[in-house]
Order: structure tokens, then sequence, then C-alpha cells
């Protein structure tokens, strides 16, 4: 088998280097293109396997040389794609623990000031493993149905691998469900922290507003003021402040209340 006996159009799909999963065939041959995603401490680099496999022998295409080496049968395309379908898989699992980590400090109130960035960075990864995964899968599966009646093709074998590319699909989404979640569940708390902000801001603003307008209304530069010639009329003004200020309280700690009472009720 050699570069000159592909068609054009399968060519030129397996010398592109991002070209995403596919199984394509032909008369006497086919091409099956892996896009999967590679893990390391670093972060997830993305690479495009391609294969073309005649009969029962296996080629793999190096981009470099622009040529097709020769694997050996369909045992040696397994052995190569089951080291990184177990590397991958592995991997996701390890996601699976850091964001049950990330949970536990969310659900115990001990989050830091770098959950979200946390959150964004395992968001972007298990979604680009999950639409990575999602494309290998369709196209192994068809992969395997073309050649599971073929001499030397180890049909439990392969399938086995298929379900662990499925795990992985899975792993990934239930990942991002999980992520989803703690989301959700962050903004709540977030809002609700913000709620009670805004509630102490309330309170100490409906706690000055009578004060304001009393000295508002006594800074006044004009005259008939009253108390203005009065020797007691910072006490009699400081007396009418607390009194409007006390009046002003009861009233809104009736209305929060009532409030609350209306709420627990439609509860």
């Amino acid at each position: 088998m050699t570069i000159d006996n592909i068609d054009e159009i399968i060519l030129e799909d397996i010398e592109t280097s991002d070209h995403p999963s596919v199984f394509e065939s032909a008369n006497d041959y086919s091409a099956l293109i892996m896009r999967l995603p590679e893990i390391d401490r670093e972060g997830i680099t993305i690479h495009s396997y391609a294969f073309v496999i005649e009969n029962n022998e296996v080629y793999k295409y190096s981009r470099d040389s622009k040529q097709l080496i020769k694997m050996g049968g369909f045992d040696s395309l397994h052995g190569y794609l089951d080291a990184k379908i177990d590397n991958i898989l592995s991997e996701i699992q390890s996601y699976h623990i850091d964001i049950d980590r990330l949970e536990e400090s969310l659900y115990s109130d001990s989050t830091d000031s770098h959950f979200m960035d946390k959150w964004l960075m395992y968001k972007k990864d298990v979604s680009l493993i999950n639409r990575l995964m999602l494309h290998a899968v369709i196209s192994f599966e068809r992969f395997i149905h073309r050649y599971k009646n073929f001499e030397g093709f180890e049909k439990m074998e392969y399938e086995d691998l298929l379900e662990h590319m499925r795990r992985i699909d899975y792993l990934s989404k239930s990942a991002m469900e999980k992520l989803d979640n703690l989301h959700s569940f962050y903004r709540t708390k977030v809002d609700e922290h913000m709620n009670k902000i805004m509630y102490w801001l309330t309170i100490i603003s409906a706690i000055f507003l009578p004060l304001t307008l009393v000295t508002g209304f006594f800074g006044m530069n004009t005259g008939g003021l009253p108390y203005t010639d009065d020797n007691h009329g910072t006490l009699k003004v400081t007396v009418i402040s607390m009194i409007l200020e006390a009046i002003f309280l009861l009233a809104f700690i009736s209305v929060s209340k009532r409030g609350i009472k209306s709420f627990k009720k439609k509860r």
C-alpha cells in the first residue's frame, strides 16, 4: 500500500493534522482518523491519528514524512489505540476526583477566590474531551462494523475498546452536568451573600433617612426656622429626631415581619 493508491479526497483528509475523527471506505481499503485528546500536567493537547487499512494490514500515516508506515495486523492497531484510550480514561477519572474536591469545598463553605477559575478550567477541558470522544465513538463504531467479520479481527477486543471510549464519553458528560450544578449552587450562594449586603445597606440607609431629613430641614439658610432663638432648640430638635427615628424603625420592622410571614406561608 502506497500513497499513490489512495484517493485524493481521502488523502487530503489524512494529511490534515486537525481533521476530526472519521471512517471512510473505498473499494479495497479504508481510512480511520481518530482525533483524540492527550492529557498531562500541562493541560490537553489534541492529536489526529490517521490509519489506512488494506485487507488485513494496517498502515499508520506519518504527516512528517508523508508516508504510510506498516504497523501489522489488526492486533497492532488495537494495541496502539488501547494505550491511548486507557490514558484518557485514567485522566478523566482524575478530573472527577478534582471536581468532587471542588464540590466538597463549595458545600463546606471553604471555597477560595479562585473557584470560578478552577470551574472554568474543568468545564473547558471536559467539554473538549466530550466533543472529541463523541465523534471518535461514532467513527470507531463504523470501523468495527466494517471489519467485524475479517480474519484476524478480534471483535471482542475491539468492542471492549469501544466500551472504554463510550465510558470516557459518559464520564465527561457526567462531569459537565456536575459542573453545571456546582455553578448554579455557587451563583445562588453569591446572590444570597449580595442580598444580605443589600439588606444591611438598606437598614443603614433607613436609619439615617429621618436624621438626614431633620438635618437638611434645620440646616437651610433661610429665615423663620423654628427654635433658632430658643436656648433649648438643639435639645428639642434632637428629641424630635429620635421620635421620628423610632416611628420609622417601628414601621420598618412591622413591614419586614409581615413580609417574612407572607413568604413562609407561600412556601
